[in-house]
């Protein structure tokens, strides 16, 4: 099964690369507007939808799109290709090893679960191109694991245009967090304000530091983990002694280390995917610009930077960085949840190594599987969006979740890890801890 979709991603991207000329030769040929696109093929032949549902949403779609008889289909716009492809590949990956889970236990109340992933590079164009493909071409039921700030930025009006449920995004931007703007909206993870909030307080209070500079990606994400900072940093009479930024999908960060300097930080919040932010840290340990004469400049970055990925590009020298995560430690089985994680990846992927952005997917698995599992089998968007928003509070294997018609975020916690000597990643309660 997974050589069928990979085999169908590529007969997307291909696919994709001519949408322009496509949508061109419809204009001219239909005379309909440039924003129509060439319908999408399937994994398999359509089923026939549950029959008399309303309809509901400006697109028309029906409350039960994606539902079948036998199967219930999600869709997700990811990066697959391009520098943060590592992003989407694991996030994928969680999800899937979740939904395979739940297919070899019967599936949800009978129906089987399938995804539908489409590869936009983490450009925000794309997502939006692709939101639409997976809205109307492809009749997903909900849209789950999209990665990214700006990607979700540009999905997020188009699944709310067709009330589209948008689950657990890999991002902790606060504008997905506003319930008075979105109501098909259900994130998971803790908020980037959140993050930064215990960055800041970490190294003030843990290591006494008290110059802080700030290293983002010039983006709606960057700006994000910018604007938590520069709050967390004024609730303590503080500000940064330096700043610096760079382009997304980019590694171009040797102006902004230089601009860091400038201001002789002694901790630098970094806010950015696993590429340039280990280029960053690599180029500072070679040019030593950000040490002074008693200590060398301490680093911690945000959740969505891909802790694995980054622990590889680092290697040797990434002894002594930290990474805020919004999951538990994916290795700890004392958390029934973890242990279910761990097998349920070696059962989907043997050769697949468990880190926190697999077990994110994972988990948005999980919470999606929660919500079609309380509707029953006459599920439906309406239901299960109330069936997860309406006051709900659930454990999902030691891992809490509480939301409200008022809060749409489940979990508020932020964990400590450390990469240590050995190259692993280590839990830890405070900055100053020693890694074995």
């Amino acid at each position: 099964m997974k050589g069928q979709c990979f085999a169908i991603t590529l007969l997307r991207q291909a696919r994709c690369a001519l949408s322009v000329a496509l949508l061109c030769a419809a204009a001219l040929t239909l005379l309909v507007s440039c924003g129509s696109e060439e319908p999408a093929p399937t994994e398999a032949p359509a089923a026939t939808p549950v029959p008399g549902a309303a309809l509901q949403g400006s697109s028309g779609m029906s409350d039960t799109s994606g539902v079948m008889p036998d199967r219930i289909v999600f869709g997700q716009s990811a990066a697959f290709t391009g520098p943060a492809r590592e992003l989407g590949i694991n996030m994928r990956l969680g999800i899937q090893a979740a939904f395979e889970e739940a297919n070899q236990g019967g599936g949800v109340h009978g129906r089987q679960l399938s995804l539908v992933s489409l590869d936009d590079t983490y450009e925000p164009e794309l997502a939006a191109t692709n939101t639409r493909e997976l809205i109307q071409d492809e009749g997903v039921f909900a849209l789950i694991g999209e990665v990214g700030t700006p990607t979700s930025r540009s999905a997020t009006p188009v699944a709310a245009d067709a009330n589209v449920p948008f689950v657990a995004p890999f991002t902790g931007a606060a504008f997905l967090r506003d319930v008075d703007t979105w109501d098909n909206i259900i994130n998971m993870r803790a908020s980037y304000n959140d993050e930064t909030e215990e960055m800041v307080k970490r190294f003030t209070e843990d290591l006494g530091i008290e110059r802080i500079g700030v290293l983002y990606q010039d983006d709606s994400f960057g700006r994000a983990g910018y604007n938590g900072t520069m709050a967390a940093l004024e609730r303590r009479g503080m500000e940064p002694v330096a700043v610096g930024l760079y382009p997304r999908n980019t590694t171009a960060v040797k102006t902004a280390l230089l601009d860091l300097s400038k201001g002789r930080p002694q901790g630098i919040i970094m806010v950015g995917a696993y590429n340039p932010i280990g280029e960053f840290i690599l180029w500072a340990k070679e040019t030593r610009l950000l040490n002074d004469a008693e200590h060398e400049a301490k680093f911690i970055a945000i959740s969505f930077v891909g802790s694995n990925a980054l622990a590889e590009k680092l290697g040797s020298k990434g002894e002594g960085v930290y990474v805020t995560q919004v999951v538990p430690f994916p290795t700890d089985t004392s958390l029934p949840i973890v242990s279910s994680y761990l097998k349920a990846l070696a059962g989907f992927d043997p050769g697949a190594v468990p880190g926190f952005v697999s077990f994110e997917g994972y988990l948005a698995g999980r919470l999606a599987i929660a919500g079609l599992d309380r509707c029953g089998r006459d599920v439906n968007r309406t239901c299960f969006m109330d069936s997860l928003l309406g006051g709900s509070t659930m454990d999902i294997g030691g891992f809490p979740l509480s939301y409200s018609s008022e809060d749409n975020q489940g979990s508020d916690t932020v964990f400590l890890t450390v990469i240590g000597a050995d190259g692993q990643y280590h839990p830890i309660d405070n900055l100053g801890d020693a890694v074995d």
